[in-house]
């Protein structure tokens, strides 16, 4: 007898304000739509520095669907939640709001979504209008732009102003960790930081060592990744560097032939064991069929 396929897996997320008191009525809505895992977070909806949220983002699977009461329960504007639902797709996996017309997995869901595409377009003019004019009119008035309590040293503006920024930082890295951090999961620390940043550079991103060691230490302090990735790299020989750069490679694509493999050494600049700077397809055979040998018990 052929076997019925398994229904998706739905993760719920539960957010409550904290003013509030339990997440309950949430929890009792999620684990009647049939969530078979739910995840809790006590954090205001002006923050999108929420680690659970961060965390769950990371690690949900394909063809799992993020579950959530209502829109508001998720994201605090239409383009927080255009970026958390591009980062699911990005994964294979799905959302849905049990209160809203929107589940991605449906035409019907999708539809709904590029309306909220299209309203969060106008938002953003909007904003971006508004934001003009008051500018203009301001230096009309003769009023300088920028904070008033920067311009006059004051200690609290520029603590608010630093901690602003911070949050933005932290939000650029969790919005792009699903294009590096699990390279960098991967790699760490059996690898150095430099081959790390080679082999990320390599996949058309733009790092170097030490702004990609803060960017981790950075996920680790917030609770995102796991602290093992700053431990210190073991001494590798020379002559096997290019052999653990080859194999990172393939550890991340198992699918890359070997041409590209050249193709993508020249691009890092890679000299060949001989010192030359064109790489073949036949001189990565030859290195990892060199290795062969010594990767035997």
């Amino acid at each position: 007898m052929a076997r019925l396929p398994s229904k998706p897996r739905l993760i719920g997320y539960a957010r409550v304000s904290t003013d509030d008191q339990a997440t309950d009525p949430q929890v009792d809505e999620l684990k009647a739509a049939g969530c078979q895992e739910i995840h809790q977070e006590f954090a205001s909806g002006a923050s999108r520095a929420r680690p659970v949220l961060s965390k769950l983002l990371l690690s949900i699977q394909a063809g799992e669907s993020l579950v959530v009461v209502r829109l508001d329960r998720l994201a605090r504007s239409v383009r927080h939640l255009l970026d958390v639902i591009e980062s699911l797709e990005a994964r294979g996996a799905h959302f849905r709001s049990l209160r809203d017309p929107i589940d991605t997995s449906t035409p019907q869901g999708m539809f709904s979504l590029q309306v909220l595409g299209a309203v969060a377009q106008l938002e953003r003019s909007l904003i971006s209008e508004r934001t003009r004019a008051g500018i203009k009119a301001a230096s009309n008035r003769g009023k300088r732009p920028g904070n008033p309590g920067i311009r006059a040293n004051d200690a609290s503006a520029i603590r608010k102003a630093i901690g602003a920024r911070e949050e933005i930082r932290l939000n650029g890295l969790i919005n792009t960790a699903d294009s590096w951090l699990p390279i960098v999961q991967r790699l760490r620390p059996a690898y150095r930081w430099d081959d790390v940043v080679r082999v990320l550079n390599a996949s058309g991103q733009s790092w170097n060592a030490d702004r990609l060691r803060r960017a981790v230490k950075r996920m680790v302090s917030e609770g995102l990744a796991d602290e093992s990735l700053l431990d210190p790299a073991p001494r590798r020989p020379s002559s096997t560097r290019l052999t653990d750069m080859i194999r990172s490679m393939l550890m991340i694509d198992p699918d890359l032939s070997l041409r590209q493999i050249a193709a993508k050494l020249e691009e890092m600049r890679e000299p060949t064991p001989r010192g030359g700077s064109s790489w073949s397809a036949s001189s990565v055979k030859s290195l990892l069929d060199r290795a062969k040998p010594a990767t035997k018990p």
